[in-house]
C-alpha cells in the first residue's frame, strides 16, 4: 500500500492555514518528498511524520514555494540522526540550486546524491518505488512526476510443478530472483502469472495542461492537479502566468480517466476553493479540494 499525504497545497505564499506546496508518500518504510515549500516542517509534524524515512525528495522546478523549506528539513533530518544518502531529483541545474540553499545548512551528516533531469522524460527505480518525471508548461524548466507500484504476477503451485521447479527455489522466485543451477535457469515466469495491476498517483503543478500530463495520469488512482483558480473570470490570469484553472484540471482528469482528482496550489486570494466544487463535478465528478493534511492510502485492488 502507498501512503499519501498533501502537506501543503498553497501556492505562491503560506497563508496561516495553508502551508507551501509540499507532498509526501511513505512505501515500505521509504518516504519520498515531492516540493518542499516554507512550512513543510511544521506539517509534517502537525501529521505526525517523521522526516527520518525520507529517502528520495522530487522537485518540480525551482521557484521559492516549492523548495524554500529544504535548508532547515535536510538539517532536521540531520539532527535526526540519518546518515543514509537522500536522492535529490530535480530539473537540470539542481545540485546548483541545492549548493546555494546549503550555504544555512553547510555540514549534513549524510550524503546528498544528485539525480537532475535532463530529458523530456525519464523513469528512475528507487527502493520499491518506479518515479516518472515529464515535462510540463511553466515559465521556466518544470516537471510533473508519477509514482509507480509495480504488483507481479499471482503465484500458481500449479504452474511451478508444470515446469518442474524444485520447491526450494519457489520462495526466491516469487521475489523476482533469477536462480541459475547446473544447465537450467529459473525464472519467475516459470511460477508466477501475468503482473498484475499495481498503483499509480500522479502529480503536477504551475503548468497549463499538457499532453504530457495527460498521458501520465491516465488511469491513475489518484491524479493530484494545480488548480490555481477557481473563479471564472481567471482564465486569462492562468494563461498569463501558465498556471491552471480548476475546469482544465477537471478534464484533464476526465481524459485521463483518473481514478480521483485532487486539486491543490491554490492561489492566495482563493480562501475558500470548496465552493466550486459543484461547477467543477459536472466535468470531473470524483473531484476533491486538497487541504493541508489531507490523507489517503492507495492499495492493490484485492480482486486480482
Amino acid at each position: 500500500m502507498l501512503e499519501v499525504c498533501l502537506l501543503g497545497t498553497g501556492g505562491m505564499m503560506p497563508l496561516p492555514n495553508r502551508w507551501l506546496t509540499a507532498l509526501m508518500t511513505r512505501l515500505n518504510g521509504s518516504s519520498l518528498l515531492i516540493d518542499c515549500g516554507e512550512g513543510t516542517q511544521i506539517a509534517l509534524r502537525e501529521k505526525g511524520w517523521s522526516v527520518h524515512g525520507i529517502d528520495v525528495i522530487c522537485f518540480t522546478h525551482y521557484h521559492g514555494d516549492h523548495i524554500s523549506g529544504l535548508p532547515g528539513l535536510l538539517l532536521s533530518m540531520g539532527n535526526a540522526e540519518r546518515t543514509e544518502p537522500v536522492t535529490l531529483i530535480g530539473p537540470k541545474g539542481l545540485e546548483r540550486v541545492v549548493g546555494a540553499l546549503r550555504i544555512i545548512a553547510p555540514e549534513l551528516p549524510f550524503p546528498l546524491v544528485f539525480h537532475e533531469i535532463t530529458e523530456n522524460e525519464e523513469t528512475i527505480h528507487i527502493n520499491d518505488y518506479e518515479i516518472e518525471a515529464f515535462k510540463v508548461n511553466h515559465n521556466v524548466t518544470c516537471y510533473g512526476y508519477s509514482i509507480v507500484v509495480r504488483r507481479g504476477g499471482r503465484f500458481f503451485p500449479e504452474l511451478a510443478q508444470k515446469n518442474e521447479v524444485p520447491q526450494r527455489f519457489w520462495s526466491r522466485l516469487q521475489k523476482g530472483e533469477i536462480i541459475t543451477e547446473g544447465d537450467r535457469v529459473f525464472t519467475p515466469e516459470l511460477v508466477l502469472g501475468p503482473e498484475r495491476r499495481g498503483i499509480r498517483l500522479t502529480y503536477t503543478t504551475d503548468t497549463r495542461p499538457t499532453k504530457s500530463i495527460a498521458e501520465h495520469a491516465k488511469d491513475s488512482d489518484l491524479f493530484i492537479c494545480e488548480g490555481m483558480y477557481g473563479e471564472d473570470d481567471k482564465h486569462a490570469k492562468a494563461l498569463e502566468h501558465k498556471h491552471m484553472t480548476f475546469y482544465e484540471a477537471a478534464s484533464l482528469a476526465k481524459e485521463a480517466n483518473a481514478g480521483a482528482l485532487w486539486l491543490t496550489h491554490f492561489s492566495p486570494s482563493l480562501i475558500h476553493p470548496e465552493e466550486f466544487l459543484p461547477k467543477v463535478r459536472k466535468i470531473f465528478p470524483e473531484t476533491y479540494t486538497g487541504r493541508d493534511g489531507k490523507t489517503v492510502v492507495l492499495e492493490f485492488d484485492k480482486n486480482e
